[in-house]
């Protein structure tokens, strides 16, 4: 999403040549180093064979693509709305807000439910975290970051912690306590450190390790005690803005997307890519797993909603209209998979019958663009922030 974007060009001495000039980040054998335009270059046609160049190896490259590309379309011999024919169209749809969350100064960038189904984390470009009890509206805990625009925020799977950064480069996590006179500020552990904006942040099964997507175009894994690099994920040609663990206990892939338009699947203990789509026009906001973990959605600038079946290695659906003309910035799935409700930057929110590719309901009440939306964990509500400083809560 453009609005989030920020470049940072860095100084400074190049690795290789040791002349003072713009630097970009480059990574031979996972060492990260900072070259110099030319000497990226250089390094970049080291290897290559007699009479082999850049181009004649990006031509073999795009030829490859195009056959895998006709290998999918063999695939192809239906679509998902077809085979849904069948199946019984939704009743009436009535969802209300029954929540709304006052407190933050700025746009609401992120928000993530607790498993206890009831605490609510959001972060805002105040630079406040805030941690919400969804049932009475209270706040529980409140943290002010060092910088504006906190553009990622996670509560960890016990419940005991929150993960949180933005364009501090960082992402920081807080333990929470049930003493209100506690600093928590005094207890924070910088954890990961990326070159640019932390994006997303993600703690996987345990509290032990993190996820992290960056405006560097990587995505890492961390340890959260140590703040070690387990792992990192490059592939992305541009800023990754989001992404999401695969929905299983022994889950070890996750899905990620960016401003490549590219959304990407990796298998977090090798750090490659497994499995890459490239359908959308525009940059990919937001990604969620189908709750079976053999799919998943992403929402773009695009202006659409798409489905990818991960079995068949293909895009399955197109949720959009005519009338939609802004972009998605979040999606999410009900428990049952058979709803997808996502915000868009016309202050919306379109809730999406998966199967039929229908728009089944539109929900009003925001006064900004939606910016982020997630389903509560017992699948009975879910929550949207937004712009215009609010959160609210929908059942």
């Amino acid at each position: 999403m453009c609005d989030q974007t920020f470049l940072v060009n860095v100084f400074g001495s190049c690795d290789k040549c040791f002349k003072q000039r713009a630097l970009r980040p480059v990574f031979k054998k996972s060492q990260q180093l900072s070259y110099c335009s030319t000497c990226a270059e250089i390094m970049a046609t080291d290897g290559l064979h007699e009479n082999e160049t850049l181009a004649s190896l990006k031509s073999e490259a795009e030829s490859l693509k195009g056959k895998l590309e006709e290998e999918r379309a063999k695939l192809h011999d239906v679509e998902l709305h077809q085979v849904a024919e069948r199946v019984e169209a939704l009743g009436q749809f009535v969802m209300k807000t029954r929540r709304t969350l006052k407190g933050h100064g700025n746009k609401v960038l992120c928000m993530d439910w607790c498993k206890d189904k009831r605490r609510i984390v959001s972060s805002s470009q105040d630079g406040k975290v805030i941690v919400w009890d969804s049932f009475t509206t209270n706040k529980e805990h409140a943290v002010t970051m060092p910088c504006t625009w906190v553009m990622a925020c996670a509560y960890a799977p016990s419940g005991c912690a929150i993960a949180c950064g933005g364009l501090d480069n960082k992402c920081s996590v807080y333990p929470l306590t049930f003493d209100k006179n506690e600093n928590m500020a005094a207890k924070k552990k910088s954890v990961a450190m990326h070159t640019n904006y932390l994006s997303a942040c993600s703690f996987t099964n345990s509290d032990m390790q993190i996820l992290t997507a960056s405006g560097d175009g990587t995505c890492a894994l961390w340890d959260v005690e140590s703040g070690q690099l387990l792992q990192s994920f490059h592939g992305h040609g541009a800023d990754v803005l989001c992404l999401d663990l695969a929905p299983s206990e022994t889950g070890n892939t996750f899905v990620s997307g960016g401003c490549d338009k590219k959304a990407m699947v990796w298998d977090m203990r090798s750090g490659q890519c497994v499995q890459a789509f490239e359908t959308h026009e525009s940059d990919i906001n937001s990604v969620r797993y189908y709750p079976s973990g053999d799919a998943f959605a992403s929402g773009s600038d695009d202006a659409t909603c798409r489905l990818y079946d991960l079995r068949a290695d293909r895009e399955v659906a197109i949720y959009s209209k005519e009338s939609i003309i802004f972009g998605a910035s979040s999606v999410d799935f009900s428990l049952s998979g058979r709803l997808l409700f996502a915000g868009y930057n016309d202050y919306t929110i379109n809730v999406w019958d998966v199967l039929k590719g229908s728009r089944v309901s539109i929900l009003f009440g925001h006064e900004n663009r939606v910016s982020t939306l997630r389903v509560s964990p017992d699948g009975t509500a879910f929550c949207s922030g937004s712009w215009d400083h609010t959160l609210r809560v929908w059942a």
